[in-house]
C-alpha cells in the first residue's frame, strides 16, 4: 500500500494564486498517472468552480454531498468524494456553508483534530497518491485543522508590491501549528501572478530567496489571460489550453513537487 501523501495550499493574503495553483496541479498530477483528491475547504468553492459549473456546485451544496456536511457530523470523508471527469482525479466539493464552520468547530472535543479524523479512513485506504487542499485566506481554528492533517504546507505568492504582506504572520501561524502537528513541513513557495517586466517581480524573488522557514520553487506562474478563460469555462488550464504558457509552467511546477515527494 503506498503512502498518501497530503498537501495543503496555503496563503492568508486573497489573491494569491492558491486555487488556480492547487486546481492546476492536481490536474497535472492526474495527468502524469498519479491518483489525486482535491478538498475544496474554502466558503467560495472556487475549487469546485474550477471542475464544475455553477448550476452543479449548487447540487452539491443542496445535496449535502459536500466538506461542511462530512466535518460538522464528524464523518468519513469517502462518502463525500465526487468524480470530476478527468482520470484519476477526484474532489469533495464546498459549499457557502462552510462560513460557519469555525463556529461548529468551537465547542468540539480535539477540535484542532476533527478534519484529520475525517480524512484518516480515506488515506488509510491508500488508494490515492497525494491529496490537495485548498484552504482559505485565513489564519483560524478551521486552517489549523487542515494543517494538522497534512504532511506539507505550499505557499502560493503573488509577485506584487503586496504579495508579501502577511507572509510573516503565516509562517507564525505555522510554527504554532508544529506544536500540536510536529511533523508538518513547508514544501516550497510558488510565485505566481508574475511579470518579468515589472522591477518588483525581481525584488519578490530575491527577498523569497532569502528566507529561511522555505524554499522557493524553481518555476514561477507567469500572467497569463488563459488562465482567465479557463475558469470561465470551468476547467484547469493544463487540461483547457495545455499549450499555453501558464499550462506549460503549472506541468514544470508539478513535476518539482513531485520530486520533491519522491526524494
Amino acid at each position: 500500500m503506498s503512502k498518501t501523501v497530503v498537501i495543503a495550499f496555503a496563503n492568508n493574503k486573497g489573491g494569491s494564486g492558491k486555487t488556480t495553483t492547487c486546481s492546476n496541479v492536481a490536474c497535472a498530477m492526474a495527468a502524469m498517472g498519479k491518483k489525486v483528491l482535491m478538498i475544496d475547504g474554502d466558503m467560495q468553492l472556487n475549487l469546485t468552480l474550477s471542475y464544475f459549473d455553477e448550476e452543479k456546485a449548487l447540487e452539491f451544496s443542496e445535496s449535502g454531498k459536500n466538506l461542511y456536511e462530512a466535518v460538522k457530523n464528524e464523518k468519513d470523508l469517502s462518502d463525500f468524494i465526487v468524480e470530476t471527469g478527468y482520470k484519476g482525479l477526484d474532489l469533495v466539493p464546498s459549499t457557502s456553508l462552510m462560513s460557519s464552520i469555525e463556529f461548529d468547530l468551537f465547542t468540539k472535543w480535539q477540535r484542532e483534530f476533527i478534519f484529520k479524523k475525517c480524512l484518516e479512513p480515506v488515506r488509510a485506504r491508500g488508494y490515492y497518491d497525494y491529496i490537495l487542499i485548498d484552504a482559505p485566506p485565513t489564519l483560524g481554528g478551521w486552517v489549523m485543522n487542515l494543517m494538522c492533517a497534512s504532511d506539507y504546507i505550499l505557499i502560493p505568492v503573488e509577485a506584487s508590491p503586496w504579495g508579501l504582506f502577511g507572509l510573516a504572520n503565516l509562517f507564525e501561524f505555522y510554527h504554532k501549528v508544529k506544536t500540536l502537528a510536529p511533523a508538518l513541513k513547508v514544501m516550497g513557495i510558488a510565485v505566481t501572478k508574475a511579470d518579468e517586466r515589472k522591477k518588483y517581480f525581481k525584488q519578490t524573488l530575491e527577498i523569497l530567496s532569502d528566507l529561511k522557514d522555505a524554499k522557493l520553487f524553481n518555476t514561477y506562474i507567469r500572467v497569463d489571460s488563459a488562465i482567465e478563460w479557463s475558469q470561465d469555462n470551468s476547467k484547469p488550464v493544463v487540461a483547457y489550453r495545455k499549450t499555453s504558457r501558464s499550462a506549460i509552467e503549472y506541468t514544470k511546477l508539478t513535476k518539482e513537487i513531485l520530486a520533491y515527494g519522491n526524494r
